[in-house]
């Protein structure tokens, strides 16, 4: 593309200069203040001194040009596929305000032993009913609730429990898989 002789000008930086030589990618430069400088030939463009518009035209590759200037899609966010038949995980929400009506006058412990003790119950009733999953919804808090939820749901042995989806609760949620005996 350069030849030695050639004139050319830096496109980031503000030096002109004259083709020493080129080896692979390398073009070594001569500039106008005397210096020699290498350069990548993608920092480069030959200076033309002829007036003609054609000839600069015809050096231009449009379909570089053309990709600089395509916007970038946009980002696709992966919908997650549910089967049409599936039945989603029941939820529970074990924050003390949806449990009772009124909590003035309860005490840090009653809270929640109501809590445990509700979780307990939907445990239960997930295990006779052979429902394969339930998440239960604690909150982030100082994560009392969270380690006497992990604590509760240690003592099964057909369990297994993990944090929820985060995109769809955040941190604030447990799922729990309830494997089913084969009778």
């Amino acid at each position: 593309m350069f030849s030695k002789g050639d004139e050319v000008s830096a496109l980031d930086e503000d030096v002109n200069g004259v083709v020493l030589s080129t080896k692979d990618d390398e073009v070594t430069v001569e500039t106008s203040d005397g210096f020699v400088m290498t350069f990548n030939v993608k920092e480069l463009i030959k200076v033309n001194n002829s007036n003609n518009l054609m000839d600069s035209i015809k050096r231009i590759n449009r379909d570089e040009i053309e990709k600089e200037k395509e916007t970038p899609k946009p980002r696709s966010f992966v919908k997650e596929r549910k089967d049409k038949r599936e039945i989603p995980a029941p939820e529970f929400d074990l924050h003390i305000e949806k449990l009772v009506k009124n909590k003035q006058g309860m005490s840090n412990y009653d809270i929640l032993t109501i809590q445990s003790e509700t979780a307990k119950r939907h445990i239960e009733f997930a295990i006779k009913n052979r429902i394969p999953k339930i998440v239960f919804i604690h909150g982030v808090g100082e994560g009392v609730l969270k380690a006497e939820l992990d604590f509760l749901l240690g003592r099964y042995d057909n369990i297994v429990f993990q944090e929820a989806n985060y995109q769809k609760y955040g941190q604030g949620a447990t799922e729990v898989y309830i494997k089913q005996n084969a009778k």
